[in-house]
């Protein structure tokens, strides 16, 4: 994740991207914006607030060779001769405008901007952002005239939220420039991330913890909850994230001996990890350091609720690995004909 603690906004141009499919233009502008004070002030955290909670970063990709990536190229461009900014930035826009193959691809508003003093693991750089406004929003504008206030309703840009974006850093690891990416309006999940940017995740801690974490919510979800019901469920889900919180370093074998105590399904395990890789194209790790963030991210989206067709939920504490074990119980009412659920507590809140 990026900082923008002493971020400024070095130079900004905004065009407007066509589709070819429908037989849209481009617009461009030939200079870049002059932002009065509330204007910037405005600006600044709208366009980079979005990526002070993305934890995984990106690479850019290519079939061929790496240096070939269109953004990558255009984004060495700028760094190496600011001059060269606003002919880049059309450049930028025309190859978006390529990638709209299909009517589901939105026009829109195209923000180029390079950023001075981007934060990222404890030091300040130069970023490069591309962003794509589709969304815009109606508004009153109230007006005087002939002594008397008026109003009509105007389209403008939400300040609230970005469609799409990425920051490309003036950095580099050994795999490349490292980059940002958010999109809000995923109805086509290949035009940004694949078409455009042509960008992969980073093989690091980040991408490997968030990979085997999402392997475990689809197994509790496919397997543990259909064949073994809600309790279940929640306890692999709890003890899978104290597990990664407990260890900064996973080993695949010792989870799942701590994980599972009967071998059978130690085997449902190993067989679904196949066809999730199988299915996903990847392979993942059998070790790996573990990235809190993610681990702290990812366990927000992990549904430990009960939810029963007599209109009662109960809500487990993912956090709190023993408790259902404890204090939970699971039962079958032979005069009703019906499960229940026992729950012990001393106190009630």
């Amino acid at each position: 994740m990026i900082s923008r603690k002493n971020t400024s906004i070095s130079k900004c141009i905004i065009h407007k991207v066509g589709n070819k499919f429908n037989n849209t233009r481009n617009a461009f502008s030939e200079n870049t914006v002059d932002f009065d004070e509330a204007s910037y002030e405005l600006m600044l955290p709208f366009l980079l607030k979005p990526f002070g909670s993305v934890v995984q970063s990106y690479r850019f990709n290519h079939h061929a060779d790496i240096s070939l990536n269109e953004i990558n190229n255009y984004s060495k461009q700028v760094f190496m001769d600011e001059k060269a900014f606003v002919e880049v930035s059309k450049h930028v826009v025309m190859h978006l405008f390529e990638q709209s193959n299909s009517a589901q691809i939105k026009t829109g508003d195209v923000m180029v901007v390079l950023f001075d003093g981007v934060g990222f693991n404890d030091f300040e750089t130069q970023a490069l952002g591309i962003f794509k406004i589709e969304t815009k929003i109606n508004f009153f504008q109230t007006f005087l005239e002939n002594n008397s206030y008026d109003i009509l309703v105007q389209k403008g840009i939400s300040s609230r939220k970005l469609d799409k974006g990425c920051l490309i850093l003036n950095q580099s690891d050994t795999e490349g420039p490292v980059v940002f990416s958010i999109d809000n309006n995923s109805y086509d999940a290949q035009y940004w991330t694949q078409h455009f940017l042509n960008i992969k995740y980073a093989d690091d801690a980040n991408n490997h913890t968030q990979q085997y974490l999402e392997l475990c919510k689809h197994f509790s979800s496919d397997i543990i909850k259909s064949q073994y019901g809600g309790h279940e469920n929640s306890n692999f889900l709890a003890k899978t994230i104290d597990f990664f919180k407990a260890h900064e370093t996973v080993n695949i074998e010792t989870f799942k001996e701590t994980i599972f105590e009967e071998e059978s399904h130690i085997r449902e395990f190993e067989d679904y990890k196949k066809s999730f890789e199988s299915d996903q194209n990847l392979v993942l790790r059998n070790q790996f350091d573990v990235a809190e963030a993610v681990v702290n991210k990812e366990k927000r989206k992990f549904k430990t609720d009960i939810k029963l067709d007599t209109h009662i939920q109960i809500k487990l504490d993912i956090d709190a690995p023993d408790a259902s074990e404890e204090y939970l119980e699971r039962g079958y009412d032979e005069e009703k004909k019906m499960h229940y659920y026992k729950v012990y507590f001393n106190d009630e809140n």
